[in-house]
């Protein structure tokens, strides 16, 4: 289902880890093309094209969604970033499937009430990943301090259970 269109359109996308989906539309919501695409910016690429001119593009904020805006971004995309928790609302449908994703989200966008998230710059984005691997790495430490006090007061016991001679029971 591809239409030719020649006013702005919007275009909503459902970004996974191996392919995407992606649905165009016009300004009144009228669908002109759903397309699966697989993960690389030159599909990416295409798809947008043929959205025409400054397309406005809405993408939920999940993990690995760097690329897909960057690529956007400098295809001329008009860029949206849709809040996880402003669009929690799509899980209680009763139909659930990528392509209502995609054009739930464009609909949000189209009609102005799209929950947005802010899309960091490429420079604070390395900031934030090293901010997020030192927090894993203090709680992995955290759990590790916790394991090895815990450790040695457990075998400790053991010990002198058996230089006390005491036999515990199997």
């Amino acid at each position: 289902m591809t239409e030719a269109y020649d006013g702005r359109q919007v275009v909503g996308m459902d970004l996974h880890r191996r392919r995407s989906v992606l649905v165009r539309m016009t300004e009144d919501g009228r669908k002109l093309e759903t397309v699966r695409i697989a993960n690389s910016p030159a599909a990416l690429r295409t798809v947008i094209a043929r959205a025409g001119e400054k397309p406005r593009v809405v993408i939920e904020a999940t993990y690995g969604w760097y690329w897909a805006v960057d690529v956007l971004e400098a295809a001329g995309a008009e860029v949206h970033l849709a809040h996880p928790l402003g669009v929690k609302a799509f899980s209680y449908r009763r139909v659930k499937n990528d392509e209502r994703d995609c054009a739930d989200l464009a609909d949000l966008l189209r009609m102005g009430k799209l929950p947005e998230a802010w899309i960091a710059p490429p420079e604070v984005r390395g900031l934030r990943e090293v901010t997020r691997y030192r927090h894993l790495c203090r709680c992995r430490h955290r759990v590790r301090y916790a394991e090895a006090r815990i450790m040695p007061s457990s075998r400790a016991v053991c010990r002198l259970q058996v230089v006390a001679g005491v036999k515990t029971p199997a």
